[in-house]
């Protein structure tokens, strides 16, 4: 099952070449237009493969495939868990249990969200690969998109840190935030010695992190964070750095394995853009158990 976007020549449409079309009226950039006009179905004109140079006349229907003839990333497809949130020919929206990583890598070959999906692509016939739009942690839960197609990654990704791509995170803390509201502004680079680990440091990166305290449970408080910047684990190091790391949280804080096994972060809200109607989407997932039980007054 491929993806293609078709676009109806009408008389306003008339005289331009397909080039123009491709990337003024259907939104292909430069990179996309290029991989696929080499493909025999990359483009074509009235089912005729045609060139970039083309000039359909009115009448006529432009359509260009959209999904991947082949997979380059190399990533094994291997059955596992998807709760799926939403899916559409573009696009596809997951609820991510923690503990299961976004990407292969070392330790983690066949038990990756990018493996899962890859083998869900070939049990229903979707031509795909993987084409990820954002990044969870490991441990943490909730909302992630992915793109079924390059150009969908290309458009997600320049939405990111936008207001068209909005991510809300629900965490819980130790202690108690004061103030109750308000924005961490603090760069964050690389840890010295460490491979994984970031802190803030004064040349570090841009980094900006708004929370909220929702409610105070003992000696511990459960907040609404919305991402400014998207770092590699901004909202853990900006907590500890106000003095308040995430419940659980190894890397920053301290495990609490009685507790909860991870750090207690959830994507609970994503709001985009599709990437081909330009519709505005909202999706929103509970907190799952593991974090509801830090929150018992």
């Amino acid at each position: 099952m491929s993806r293609r976007l078709d676009l109806p020549i009408g008389p306003e449409l008339a005289g331009i070449k397909v080039d123009t079309l491709l990337k003024k009226h259907l939104g292909l950039s430069g990179t996309v237009v290029r991989r696929i006009k080499w493909l025999e179905d990359g483009i074509l004109v009235d089912g005729r493969r045609v060139n970039t140079r083309f000039v359909p006349c009115p009448g006529q229907v432009l359509s260009v495939r959209l999904s991947d003839p082949e997979r380059r990333s190399g990533i094994v497809p291997a059955p596992g868990p998807l709760d799926i949130v939403y899916e559409d020919g573009d696009i596809i929206v997951l609820n991510k249990a923690p503990g299961i990583p976004v990407h292969p890598g070392p330790g983690h070959f066949s038990d990756t969200i990018g493996n899962f999906l890859l083998h869900y692509y070939d049990s229903q016939g979707i031509e795909a690969d993987f084409h990820p739009v954002h990044r969870l942690d490991r441990g943490t839960s909730g909302l992630l998109a992915v793109a079924k197609h390059p150009h969908a990654q290309e458009v997600l990704k320049s939405q990111l840190h936008t207001p068209g791509f909005r991510r809300v995170y629900l965490a819980v803390c130790e202690g108690v935030p004061s103030p109750a509201a308000g924005v961490v502004d603090a760069p964050l680079g690389p840890r010295p010695g460490s491979l994984v680990e970031q802190m803030v440091r004064p040349d570090g990166k841009e980094a900006r992190t708004h929370y909220e305290t929702l409610g105070i449970y003992g000696n511990r408080a459960l907040l609404r964070l919305e991402l400014g910047t998207g770092r590699t684990h901004q909202i853990r190091v900006h907590m500890a750095y106000l003095g308040h790391p995430l419940t659980g949280d190894f890397l920053y804080g301290a495990e609490a394995p009685e507790l909860i096994a991870r750090p207690a972060l959830h994507s609970a809200e994503l709001n985009l853009l599709h990437p081909v109607t330009g519709e505005a989407l909202t999706f929103r997932v509970p907190m799952p158990q593991d974090m509801e039980r830090l929150c018992v007054p």
